[in-house]
């Protein structure tokens, strides 16, 4: 255990950031499992809905940091590879 009490606060600085991170992540991830499901039950207005939703979801942790700006890319061109791809 650290005894500086800057080194304390970092502690607790980073498991505050690394919570908030990981429910944002986790987040991410529920809405790109929304718009798949959209997708097997053949709904193309929800699908679409949710590739909207899941699409500002992944810029804001794009934004914030939490995702590189080109695994962002890429995780919304699949989802939107993938609603297109429906008949």
């Amino acid at each position: 255990m650290a005894n500086i009490k800057s080194a304390k606060k970092r502690i607790l600085v980073n498991r505050t950031k690394a919570d908030r991170n990981k429910a944002i992540k986790s987040g991410v991830k529920t809405a790109i499992k929304k718009v798949f499901a959209a997708i097997e039950s053949g709904d193309k207005a929800a699908a679409t809905a949710e590739l909207a939703a899941a699409t500002k979801a992944i810029e804001m942790a794009a934004t914030k940091g939490i995702y590189h700006k080109n695994n962002a890319a890429r995780k919304v061109s699949r989802i939107s590879k993938a609603v297109n791809e429906m008949a």
